[in-house]
């Protein structure tokens, strides 16, 4: 919808920090509390297209009152991270496809388009710069949220006619208190819905999050870790707070198979979404599909021995199991870490191998520093 013209990792400026922070120690990290010394802004109007991109140190966003970001929510996010592998070298994971998502999302929210190239450039050398706090430390990372806002300061539903592009790193640990395939309990409840199909579910939107906090408040009371988002008068499974959701079990024609919701425009694309099913089906060992379930299918595989597993995914959180839904005045009990969560260990092995190094891979790119 934009100037088609995009910034260029050639032309970045850098400005280091003459004060620097003290690093957090890795067993105190909590995911999201702590930022590194540095963040990188690009800024786009509509006339002049994109800016030159800079680094500089972490600092306050100058932004008028009267800001669309502020009062449309005209803003996006993504998610990604750095991992620091065993041979001590820097990896991104799959970069190019939080690019594609980001893009696709700033189409729908009417920002600009950009060359996710340029921005991978550009954040690997943030990452560079910043690379002494990227965590040396089992089942630590530094997290990537790249960020799009809204800027012009003018009041009235349209589009944008200014726009900030903005990245911050931070270390974090797992995302739960529970730690890495510890498992994590769910609240079901029909009443809240999440998305619907013909709106934004499928994007990367902060409108997306926002109204969902005082219902994850909900499952917490109710002693529950997550909320386990239904659709539809068949309450069909769709996600899991800020986690794509999976299931192995035996399907009702006798055979093992991995399911997880498809992507019909109200559940999130998940990179790590993309990857498990890419690393399941190179197994051939069972069936792996993207489909419709529902609770009653859930249930009846329950009543019937045919559930294995059921677990969460996402960048945030990697691979999650999961042994309890709280659904209406039913307390399911998941057999996830009963039968050794088998397919949930494996994929995350699989996984974190991949991201640490451990098994070179295509998805991997190396930051050279």
């Amino acid at each position: 919808m934009a100037s088609a013209a995009s910034f260029r990792f050639k032309d970045l400026e850098i400005e280091l920090t003459k004060n620097p922070q003290q690093k957090p120690e890795p067993s105190e990290l909590v995911f999201g509390k702590n930022f590194t010394d540095h963040m990188l802004t690009v800024e786009w109007t509509s006339e002049g297209g994109w800016k030159h991109p800079k680094i500089t140190p972490l600092q306050p966003l100058q932004l008028h009152p009267g800001a669309k970001a502020l009062h449309y929510s005209v803003e996006l996010f993504e998610g990604m991270k750095a991992y620091r592998g065993v041979d001590d070298k820097l990896r991104l994971f799959r970069p190019e496809a939080n690019m594609e998502r980001m893009n696709s999302t700033a189409a729908r929210a009417a920002l600009p388009n950009f060359e996710g190239e340029e921005l991978i450039q550009c954040i690997s050398k943030l990452v560079e710069v910043d690379k002494d706090w990227v965590p040396a430390a089992k089942d630590c990372s530094l997290y990537i949220r790249p960020t799009m806002i809204g800027t012009e300061p003018t009041l009235g539903v349209s589009q944008t006619e200014e726009a900030m592009l903005f990245v911050l790193l931070g270390p974090v640990g797992s995302y739960f208190k529970t730690g890495a395939l510890n498992p994590v309990s769910l609240m079901a409840d029909p009443q809240y819905i999440r998305a619907f199909k013909g709106g934004v579910g499928n994007y990367k939107l902060g409108s997306n999050y926002g109204p969902t906090i005082r219902i994850q408040k909900e499952a917490e009371r109710r002693g529950c870790h997550q909320v386990l988002w239904l659709y539809e008068d068949d309450h069909q499974l769709t996600e899991v707070g800020t986690m794509n959701i999976f299931m192995y079990w035996e399907n009702e024609s006798g055979e093992p198979e991995l399911v997880t919701p498809p992507l019909e425009g109200i559940i999130l694309p998940g990179v790590t979404r993309r990857s498990l099913l890419d690393l399941a089906r190179g197994w051939n060992e069972c069936k792996v599909t993207e489909r419709t379930f529902t609770m009653q299918d859930l249930i009846k595989g329950l009543e019937e021995n045919r559930v294995k597993e059921l677990f969460g995914a996402g960048t945030a959180c990697v691979v999650c199991p999961i042994d309890r839904i709280l659904y209406g005045e039913k307390d399911l009990h998941i057999p996830t870490m009963d039968t050794g969560a088998v397919v949930c260990r494996r994929l995350y092995q699989e996984l974190t191998d991949i991201q640490f190094g451990r098994v070179a891979h295509e998805w991997v790119r190396r930051i050279e520093s």
